[in-house]
């Protein structure tokens, strides 16, 4: 039940970086971070979850609540390197078609 949110902003960007369990339990802590980023017209809100051990259907209505808010302060939201069972998620609940999903790939740095 461990869940962690850093968040880093660079002009318009947010890069909020998840790690952990997204599940009925900690979807309201979540929820309460997500919570304290102001919206602004032009603003891209880029969530990685590519350390998101688990998610369940309290984490799907989360994303899709925050998505509606995102949308209605004229802001984007792209999801970063969900897993392939989350992908299959956003698939299957359609989504992946109103939600920007990206698979960034990782490199290495220095051999």
């Amino acid at each position: 039940m461990n869940l962690r949110l850093q968040k880093r902003e660079i002009e318009n960007l947010i890069h909020g970086f998840i790690e952990g369990e997204i599940d009925s339990h900690t979807a309201p802590i979540l929820k309460d971070e997500l919570d304290l980023i102001v919206l602004s017209d032009g603003l891209i809100i880029e969530l990685d979850l590519s350390k998101v051990t688990y998610m369940d259907s309290s984490g799907l209505g989360l994303l899709v609540a925050f998505y509606k808010k995102v949308i209605k302060g004229n802001t984007s939201l792209k999801l970063i390197n969900p897993s392939e069972r989350m992908t299959r998620m956003f698939n299957i609940t359609g989504l992946s078609q109103f939600v920007d999903i990206e698979i960034r790939k990782v490199t290495s740095v220095g051999v």
